[in-house]
């Protein structure tokens, strides 16, 4: 088998966070009517005979201690139960022996099924404006008290059924921003909203926003048949026009940079320009939601991808022309799309729900402490996502919540579909259920994510990985196999491993089994139901560049060999079964001089550097053949595992070449791929067209021999006639 070797975007931390045993005297409610109380040793050495409950009115009442247990951390752990079930969203203390008293905190209650059966809610949340008034609607079903704070003023909400928080403002609140003081677990929270649509600079408010006037209708797209008519292009908003030495790009770094066409464009074919030309179907755009890791305000001191959520529906300030204009970053962001659809490309964005950036001030936590992410009885964090807090999907508003962030994101932004980073984290029920609630929005959704079996609490069968995608009939995967079979392993450790297009020969079985989108048994196990589940890459803003492991594993080579074996290793991409995806810049061997995790690296490291585009101009116009030959060639697009078995099929030549077959009624086409250092001659009866060797050939006809030179890929086609 092959594994994905992740490689973590963020500050990697490697223990299970513990919200439990920090103060002296501690109490959670982890059951209706069950306490945990934790009294440190340093404290009346840990000891009480007794504890009492007392509720808002002063009322006490003896709880019952049902066991005693030592902490490793210096703590007596008491488990105690109450005669009646504690109601959930009033204040209640402890008290121990001394008469010392702490809030009792809601624990792992919020996990319980029963919390959500009580709680769960299907209304509308957020800032539901109207020109007449503006609903504002929190799901706090813990708090004891919500006050929204508006206009330099305060109002306490009305606590309604489902645990809602509820306030109805008269008046035209357009542009006004709010945010919401939540009490609860004996403490102020000052939060935004989790469902707020905008902010100003670096989420300091919310801000009531008009969506009606903004949601347009999509323009109209040819209809994708299958995913695997996709070529995905992965960039970053940031990176696509941060190298402007020559002032090419009024909106560098922005969202309309990334869609500016000018003078300059056109005639160096630089940006927007040339992404129209290169033949892509799909741009998917890294992180653009609200992140945290950028000072919008002074948007250059800091560099980040935006693995790093603050909110989930506010579009990233330092992305617009001007953060504190709250429609400024939900307009520009909107204009990028309309454009790439005009130039007949959709967009994906990468959503980020497996994690957020700091849980201490997170909106949902601050709001539902501990209910949108996975803890255990023990208060200890999820940390399968190494950093440090782990989505929790299982619980019926975070699915919710996911859920309703994607269809608004595809509502507002006519977005074409969605990348999940570290999808493992989140269960198979939600994906699907993203999956159909997209669905019924635009039937052309596209729904990819990244399925590395990740270490969190979450069950491992529920989980929404590689294993399980035949769970997932609408969800693609992206395939580290195909990417360490042809490129070879990409972790940091094993640089230096050769797949097969980088030399290492003893490969072949694996190479046919990724260019077969790794969907049968015959070459090794199964890894994929369908070749619509496959997402085939050797390069993406993980890791080194395809360029610079090449570099790193061919140290021997010369730099034309290394061109070669890199077109190679695109050819292999955008002809194999499955989907393609082109990270960008690898067309013109994207370099970061050898780094692995760039995240919070400079532009300077980053940045797609256009000079590259002219110096390596031969890779840019052999992916562009690729790609031509792609859209061509309905045998490279084959969408079920029946067309797979039934059609593809391989041979090789003197042990070294791999010949990929797609045979069909009226035709044959046969892919000829040699990574070796010699010749390799290939006979065969009759004459078949050359369409391709190392990029496309014009009406050229071979009978019955041709010889294919080292490092080189090849097409030829045979056509059959009654």
């Amino acid at each position: 088998m092959y594994y994905s070797s992740f490689s973590s975007k963020k500050k990697k931390v490697c223990y299970n966070r513990l919200m439990r045993q920090m103060k002296y005297f501690e109490a959670y409610l982890d059951d209706f009517n069950r306490i945990s109380i934790y009294m440190s040793k340093q404290s009346y050495e840990g000891s009480s005979r007794f504890f009492y409950l007392q509720d808002e009115k002063g009322n006490l009442e003896e709880l019952h201690i049902q066991s005693v247990e030592e902490t490793s951390r210096g703590y007596n752990k008491y488990t105690c139960t109450c005669s009646h079930d504690i109601e959930v969203g009033k204040e209640y203390h402890i008290f121990h022996e001394y008469a010392r008293k702490c809030v009792l905190k809601s624990g792992y209650i919020v996990k319980q099924p029963r919390f959500d059966e009580l709680f769960t809610c299907d209304l509308p949340l957020g800032a539901i404006y109207t020109p007449k008034e503006t609903i504002f609607r929190l799901w706090a079903p813990t708090a004891v008290r919500v006050d929204l704070s508006i206009c330099s003023d305060y109002y306490p909400m009305k606590r309604k059924e489902k645990g809602i928080f509820e306030y109805t403002l008269k008046g035209n609140l357009e542009k006004e921003k709010y945010c919401y003081y939540v009490k609860v677990d004996g403490q102020w929270n000052v939060t935004q909203d989790p469902y707020g649509k905008s902010s100003l600079a670096n989420s300091a408010y919310s801000i009531v926003i008009d969506c009606d006037k903004l949601i347009n209708k999509k323009r109209k797209l040819p209809k994708l048949k299958s995913y695997t008519d996709a070529v995905i292009y992965e960039m970053s908003v940031r990176d696509f026009t941060a190298q402007n030495f020559n002032g090419d790009f009024e909106h560098s770094k922005k969202f309309l940079g990334v869609v500016e066409e000018n003078d300059a464009t056109r005639e160096k074919k630089i940006g927007f320009s040339y992404l129209k030309d290169l033949g892509i179907t799909h741009v998917q755009l890294m992180p653009v939601m609200d992140f945290a890791s950028v000072d919008e305000n002074h948007q250059n001191v800091f560099y980040n991808w935006g693995y790093d959520p603050a909110h989930f529906m506010t579009p990233e300030g330092s992305y617009c022309t001007d953060p504190n204009d709250a429609y400024a970053r939900i307009t520009e962001l909107k204009t990028l799309v309309d454009k790439m659809h005009q130039a007949g490309i959709r967009v994906i964005l990468d959503v980020v729900f497996n994690h957020v950036f700091d849980l201490d001030v997170m909106c949902l936590n601050q709001v539902v402490p501990n209910y949108y992410f996975q803890m255990n009885e023990k208060g200890a964090y999820s940390n399968g996502s190494w950093c440090g807090n782990d989505f929790d999907s299982l619980r019926s508003m975070a699915k919710k919540y996911v859920i309703d962030c994607c269809k608004y994101l595809m509502k507002m932004y006519q977005v074409d579909g969605f990348r999940f980073d570290l999808m493992g984290i989140l269960d198979i029920d939600t994906m699907n259920e993203v999956y159909e609630a997209c669905a019924q929005i635009d039937e052309n959704v596209m729904i990819y994510g990244e399925g590395w079996d990740m270490p969190s609490f979450l069950d491992g069968s529920k989980r929404a990985t590689i294993y399980h995608d035949h769970q997932m009939p609408h969800i693609a995967q992206f395939s580290d196999r195909f990417r360490d079979v042809v490129k070879g392993v990409t972790s940091k450790e094993e640089v230096y491993k050769k797949g097969y297009c980088t030399g290492d020969l003893a490969l072949i079985d694996m190479m046919k089994d990724v260019l077969s989108a790794s969907v049968s048994d015959h070459y090794a196990q199964p890894y994929f139901s369908e070749p619509v589940h496959v997402i085939n890459y050797v390069e993406c803003h993980d890791n080194q560049t395809c360029w610079d492991k090449i570099k790193e594993c061919c140290k021997e080579d010369t730099k034309d060999k290394r061109i070669k074996r890199h077109k190679m290793c695109i050819a292999a991409t955008l002809f194999a079964q499955g989907v393609p995806f082109l990270h960008a810049g690898q067309e013109f061997a994207r370099t970061k001089y050898g780094q692995h995790n760039t995240y919070n690296g400079k532009d300077e490291i980053n940045w797609i550097m256009w000079d590259r585009k002219d110096t390596y101009q031969t890779i840019v116009d052999y992916t562009k053949d690729c790609i031509q030959i792609r859209k061509q060639l309905s045998c490279m697009r084959y969408s079920t595992l029946e067309d797979v078995l039934h059609h593809v099929s391989f041979f090789e030549l003197e042990k070294r070449a791999l010949c990929y077959c797609m045979k069909e009624e009226k035709e044959e086409v046969i892919v000829i791929f040699n990574p070796s250092e010699k010749d390799v001659q290939y006979s065969f009866e009759g004459i078949m067209q050359l369409l391709f060797y190392d990029g496309i050939v014009e009406n050229e006809i071979v009978n019955g021999y041709i010889n294919i030179r080292p490092l080189s890929v090849i097409i030829l086609k045979r056509s059959y006639y009654e």
